[in-house]
């Protein structure tokens, strides 16, 4: 306790300025998930006190992010457009976050953090850059003032569709309660007649802003959105840009996104200007969704389990970068396992308590260390600022305009791409050919994840990546192993200590070198250099020396080679045999079944010395 309150004034100051800049973002990222600037606070309060209370990294600040909130966002609308409307998708919603942050936990728990830094860099590039043009493309909407419910037309041609799902709604409502619809159809009718106009027109709206979602919904409805654009929102959008870029010129001791988000909604508010506010914020102190619990069971969190790991994952990934960034400015070195078990128990209560999931957030961090933050504290505090802000000032917060945090989130989708990624595409080597083209297996990965998580999904495009990254690998290694793994005659190549080999013997030992691990990617080549063994040698000596590693495929393909010699009558002599692939080797059989111990040397010199004394010279030679 003492410790933590070490460096008390420091961490106030760094705990209220990342606060301060933590709110429009917090605001930002609720509106643009589907649940609402209150779901942005609250996973902004919980995620940032609990994820500092008992995460590993002293000075991290935690909250929603924008790669945290790109993928709920897609989450979200996939649940509503199944379950019908935000309110009788929310229990599902929440509960894919509480898994999220038990996941969380469990990564942490097993020791996996360590492990995030082998993510190859082109998976997390293409994945960073379609943040920012999935935020970018999605933002144009509400930057230009248009708001598909609102569009009457646009809503109208959604009506048939809207009286179908209430009628399937019905029809399973009363399949549910065990009544026979073909035998009585009264029961049907009755509830019909219960449906009002509004009813129609509040699932309409729903469907149409399902419709429009995401980017491909965004695009879909952009001409229509360009035809009927609102000049008073897309100024008080580029206001906020200006400000958010222009401020930083005059000074950075002053966050300039709540500079804009000040400045540009009391423009709008005292001048009474006729824009489209954000949803109220009631400014009640967040309680606990009990509907999470109360509805579950096995059967209904088991689709939404895969969704929820990679939220876990993603969050992981994003935590622990920007723990590496707080490391290098504190010079400080953070546990990446307690961070991973601190951000889930964050997003775990966050998630009961209705907010959306974060994780570490980089911008946040820095200005908490830059404002005298060194320990936990900080964190906590921003959490209970973000509280305080809250409850005071939850109904001013209403009046906020949509396109003022439109425009705050065009900036951060223009920050969130990875530049550097893209600038690099050039320069890359060309080391694959798909057609006539030539390009960089590099770029290729990114290009893919790009395109995918862009125009696809976010979740699934990471898993592609991932795959084509890990097979390009492993096609790499292949190659380098199957150049470097070669089996040579003596005559061509000799390692030093097999210069002074018994000259009358060297057509009746084969020697081959094993350069580098045996694994599936470089098994062919090995299967295809054991037919280079030459008629006249009965005996083969394997060196495995350098052979520090062998996997299941090349075990598997170790053992029909020695199977084909002994089959042949030569005799294998294997040296200097390794730890692991000894131990994989006897696991088998291959040793003793195989080899027997005896044939088994723990050095080049032990092995000659039995050659000199067993191999005999029975091949006539030229005089």
């Amino acid at each position: 306790m003492k410790k933590l309150f070490s460096n008390f004034k420091g961490d106030a100051f760094g705990g209220i300025t990342a606060g301060i800049v933590a709110l429009p973002l917090a605001l930002a990222f609720g509106v643009s998930s589907g649940l609402g600037p209150s779901a942005g606070l609250y996973g902004a309060i919980f995620i940032g006190f609990f994820a500092a209370l008992f995460g590993g990294t002293n000075t991290q600040i935690s909250g929603p992010t924008a790669p945290m909130t790109a993928v709920s966002m897609l989450v979200i609308a996939g649940i509503v457009a199944t379950k019908g409307s935000v309110e009788s998708a929310m229990p599902a919603i929440l509960t894919v976050f509480l898994l999220a942050g038990i996941f969380q936990i469990g990564l942490g728990a097993i020791g996996l953090g360590k492990y995030i830094k082998y993510i190859p860099y082109p998976v997390v590039s293409g994945f960073m850059t379609a943040i920012g043009v999935i935020i970018l493309i999605t933002q144009i909407l509400p930057s230009i003032g248009y708001y598909p419910k609102a569009d009457v037309e646009y809503v109208s041609q959604f009506k048939p569709k809207a009286e179908e799902v209430i009628l399937k709604d019905i029809l399973k409502k009363e399949q549910e309660e065990g009544i026979l619809v073909l035998e009585d159809f009264r029961k049907t009718i009755e509830s019909a007649k219960q449906i009002s106009q509004e009813d129609i027109l509040e699932k309409s709206q729903t469907l149409a802003n399902n419709n429009a979602s995401g980017v491909i919904g965004a695009l879909r409805v952009l001409p229509r959105a360009l035809k009927n654009i609102n000049w008073l929102e897309l100024m008080l959008a580029l206001g906020t840009i200006f400000i958010i870029y222009g401020f930083k010129r005059i000074t950075k001791a002053v966050p300039s996104t709540l500079v804009a988000l000040v400045v540009m909604s009391g423009i709008a508010y005292l001048f009474k200007l006729k824009y489209q506010p954000i949803e109220a914020i009631t400014g009640d102190f967040p309680m606990p969704n009990m509907e999470i619990f109360t509805g579950f069971s096995l059967g209904s969190i088991t689709p939404y389990i895969f969704t929820a790991l990679t939220l876990a994952l993603l969050g992981a990934i994003d935590s622990l970068l920007t723990s590496v960034v707080a490391d290098n400015m504190t010079k400080t070195k953070h546990q990446p396992n307690k961070e991973l078990v601190g951000q889930g128990i964050g997003n775990s209560i966050a998630a009961i308590f209705g907010g959306i999931p974060g994780a570490g957030a980089t911008i946040r961090t820095v200005v908490n260390i830059n404002s005298g933050g060194k320990t936990r504290l900080s964190g906590m505090i921003a959490g209970v600022l973000l509280l305080v802000i809250l409850l005071a000032l939850g109904p001013i917060a209403s009046q906020i305009p949509a396109a003022v945090l439109a425009g705050i989130l065009i900036t951060v989708g223009i920050g969130v791409m990875d530049y550097k990624g893209l600038k690099a595409i050039p320069s890359l080597p060309k080391d694959m050919k798909i057609g006539p083209l030539k390009l960089s297996s590099e770029v290729l990965i990114m290009l893919i994840v790009l395109g995918l998580s862009t125009f696809w999904d976010l979740i699934y495009a990471v898993g592609i990546g991932l795959i084509i990254a890990s097979l390009m690998f492993m096609k790499k290694i292949g190659d380098i192993t199957a150049r470097r793994s070669d089996v040579k005659a003596l005559k061509e190549e000799a390692w030093d200590d097999e210069i002074d080999f018994p000259e009358n013997l060297k057509e009746e030992v084969f020697i081959k070198h094993i350069k580098g691990p045996l694994f599936f990617g470089s098994t062919s080549e090995i299967q295809a250099l054991a037919k280079q063994l030459p008629d006249t040698a009965r005996t083969v000596i394997i060196r495995m020396g350098r052979m520090q590693y062998i996997d299941q495929s090349g075990l598997y393909a170790l053992e029909d080679i020695l199977v084909d010699l002994k089959s042949a009558g030569r005799k294998v002599l294997f040296v200097n045999i390794p730890k692991q692939p000894k131990y994989m080797m006897e696991r088998i059989d291959i040793i003793p079944d195989l080899i027997p111990i005896e044939d088994c040397f723990k050095s080049f010199q032990e092995c000659l010395k039995w050659i000199k004394e067993n191999v005999k010279d029975t091949i006539p030679h030229k005089k």
